[in-house]
């Protein structure tokens, strides 16, 4: 396995130390920042072995690994912040699909119920052949965003 070594310069070390003491960042900022000083092999720093690093910061040793190796390949400012996901989400429902759901919703409900439940209508919605599934938050979610609730 490629060993990584971390020397940080007196401005990361100064920004680290910011991060640390003051400020308002995420546990995974601070983690980081904590996991850099501990790593850094430079003249501003005490070198910790990562065995001891993670030991007292409950992280496990690829983690150490993982930040190091980020460090050396993408940079400071690229370990200590989040990258963007690049996961497309789509979505089930279109226009003709809530058009559907809303005039389901508006109908009677079936035989022994007073009103619709957001169970019911996925389940309708289904057993109708509008989708091929849908869960009752998705439903839920399209009744919110036209203003509808099937209890009105």
């Amino acid at each position: 396995m490629i060993r990584y070594t971390i020397k940080l310069i007196k401005s990361e070390v100064d920004e680290l130390h910011a991060i640390i003491n003051k400020g308002s960042h995420t546990s995974q900022t601070f983690r980081t920042a904590y996991i850099l000083l501990n790593c850094d092999e430079g003249k501003y720093a005490d070198k910790v072995t990562n065995e001891q690093i993670s030991k007292v910061l409950k992280v496990g040793m690829r983690t150490i690994d993982r930040i190091k190796k980020k460090f050396i390949e993408e940079g400071f400012e690229a370990v200590l912040e989040r990258r963007p996901t690049t996961r497309i989400y789509e979505g089930k429902s279109d226009g003709d699909v809530e058009a559907k759901l809303v005039t389901l919703c508006c109908s009677e409900p079936p035989k022994g119920y007073s009103k619709w439940s957001l169970r019911l209508l996925a389940d309708k919605m289904v057993e109708l052949k509008y989708l091929e599934s849908i869960s009752h938050v998705t439903v839920r979610s399209i009744l919110k965003k036209t203003n509808l609730s099937p209890g009105k």
